[in-house]
């Protein structure tokens, strides 16, 4: 879970700043966006083809 502790001085904006950055670090909003639906079988197989791939292709 994600928390950001405001400063005694900080304004909402800067604390909002970096909450954005720690949820897109930890993958949060890509998480939701893969399970908003139901997957099928096969659409499953497919995205793990395509992460494999990703995979490899840095190593």
């Amino acid at each position: 879970m994600t928390q950001v502790v405001l400063g005694e001085n900080e304004g909402i904006d800067s604390a909002l700043r970096r909450f954005k950055r720690q949820v897109s670090k930890a993958g949060i909003l890509a998480d939701v966006k893969y399970h908003r639906h139901f997957e099928t079988p096969i659409e499953k197989r497919k995205r793990k083809a395509v992460a494999v791939k990703r995979t490899r292709r840095f190593k």
